[in-house]
């Protein structure tokens, strides 16, 4: 845990300290979102739409169950690391991110367009969940797939939710393909008014990762441009679902399809898939903009497949009453993104511990105020639902 000075009591504080200590360009690539951001915003707002009902006599109080399986693995919490892209934010990236999560008993999605090599992040967390998007075809997909089986993931996230939309209403941030004179000048008024970040770098005697080393098959292999990488992607055909189930048979272990919003699509990642677990994501508000919150599909996804698959709630989280409301409504755990992005910031590895902290004692205080000790009794009458609050997508008429 970071020491008392640096210690944050929330995950609003973390950002607020992440503001402070990044270059601009740096920080509105982590706040992301898209178009006029009706998504991003739906992602936080939908959580305060949804109370919580109080019992204080006569309940237990203690000690409180927080520990669950996802994906075969044990976790401390019902709390996930959602795999993130280049996070140059640190110099450690997604090492310190790996350590934090393995310090506090939970597992660490790892994304493929991460910059540090999948064998580094295993080793500093052996429940890492290694997650691709699919680009270039099976071929290519193969030399990945394998490359994260011999690295010793535990599990394999395939990502499904982004649609490539770009612009921002607030403007977007300039992201460049290397680091070399030129970015340097460009970036040198902004890095300036934020000493702190440059100096963890000097200290660390590196220049943000700007490359994917986990989009090659071999760690041996140059690591290509994260643009270099991104380009190949976007002119990829996206997969079908036998595609899909392809994939799923040639990793053989434990899957997650992430960014299902649908409930067909849900029926048919488990029936024509065979999928372990499925990701409730609307890609953090990077996706299609006018998409609900994905705490509104979830209900639905979780009434129609909760019972042969984990379900799982990604986006808006920021609080342990945001968990508990996640797993009321049916998810078995949810994955964070900002929040520990944030956390890293303003921290790194004690920073990313702190926001899990916080995250914890938020699920234990929101649990003794419902009457609760275990994450396991949780129900929908535990919640305020108002009306309207769902959105059944794929189900029908709301589809």
């Amino acid at each position: 845990m970071a020491s008392s000075g640096e210690w944050f009591e929330s995950v609003a504080e973390a950002q607020r300290r992440a503001r402070r200590r990044l270059p601009r360009s740096v920080y509105r690539a982590l706040l992301a979102g898209t178009e006029k951001g009706l998504t991003l915003r739906d992602n936080l707002a939908a959580f305060d739409e949804l109370g919580l009902v109080p019992r204080l006599v006569g309940f237990p109080g203690g000690p409180f169950e927080l520990s669950t399986r996802v994906m075969g693995l044990e976790v401390s919490m019902p709390v996930l690391i959602s795999p993130t892209g280049v996070q140059a934010v640190h110099p450690e990236g997604e090492l310190a991110v790996a350590r934090a999560a393995a310090a506090r008993g939970t597992a660490m999605g790892l994304s493929s367009f991460a910059s540090k090599p999948v064998e580094e992040v295993v080793s500093a967390n052996p429940k890492t969940l290694f997650q691709t998007y699919w680009i270039g075809g099976r071929e290519r997909m193969l030399g990945i797939v394998e490359r994260a089986r011999e690295a010793g993931a535990a599990g394999m996230i395939l990502t499904l939710d982004w649609s490539f939309s770009h612009s921002r209403d607030w403007g977007s941030p300039y992201i460049p393909d290397r680091i070399d004179l030129k970015t340097m000048l460009r970036f040198a008024p902004e890095v300036a008014l934020k000493p702190g970040w440059l100096l963890r770098y000097a200290n660390a005697r590196s220049l943000p990762e700007l490359t994917v080393p986990n989009m090659t098959p071999s760690p041996k292999d140059p690591a290509p441009t994260f643009f270099g990488a991104y380009a190949e992607w976007m002119q990829s055909p996206p997969p079908t679902w036998e595609d899909v189930a392809w994939l799923r048979e040639r990793w053989g272990g434990p899957f997650m399809l992430k960014g299902v919003m649908r409930v067909d699509e849900a029926r048919r990642a488990v029936e024509e898939a065979g999928v372990t677990a499925i990701s409730v994501s609307n890609h953090g508000g990077n996706n299609l903009d006018g998409l609900p919150a994905s705490i509104r599909a979830l209900p639905a996804i979780a009434e129609a497949v909760g019972d042969r698959v984990e379900v799982l709630l990604d986006g808006g989280i920021r609080r342990g009453g945001d968990v508990v409301k996640a797993l009321a409504l049916g998810a078995r755990a949810v994955m964070i993104g900002r929040a520990y992005l944030w956390g890293l910031a303003a921290g790194g590895q004690a920073g990313v511990e702190n926001v899990l902290e916080i995250l914890r004692s938020g699920i234990e205080s929101t649990l003794r105020g419902l009457g609760k000790s275990s994450i396991h009794d949780l129900d929908r009458d535990d919640l305020i639902l108002p009306a309207g609050f769902e959105r059944r997508l794929g189900e029908g008429d709301g589809g």
